[in-house]
């Protein structure tokens, strides 16, 4: 359950993202930014002491749109 619930949040957070960015990618490149940027946010928040997992929904959204939001950043400048 918890793969398919990150997998959920991770699309929406993409779609968040690529909104606050004004990205103009496909709608299933932003989902897909979003659930690799939730992974990579959950890793980084771990990193700084933080556990995700029991932050709840909106806590677990945040990191993910985060982590998306900088996957676009960073697909922007290659």
């Amino acid at each position: 359950m918890g793969f398919l619930y990150s997998i959920l949040i991770g699309g929406v957070a993409g779609y968040i993202a690529s909104r606050i960015m004004e990205s103009h990618n496909p709608w299933y490149i932003n989902v897909i930014l979003g659930i690799v940027g939730g992974f990579l946010g959950g890793f980084v928040a771990r990193k700084l002491g933080n556990d995700p997992d029991n932050d709840g929904l909106l806590m677990n959204l945040l990191i993910a749109v985060g982590g998306a939001i900088l996957l676009i950043f960073l697909g922007r400048l290659f």
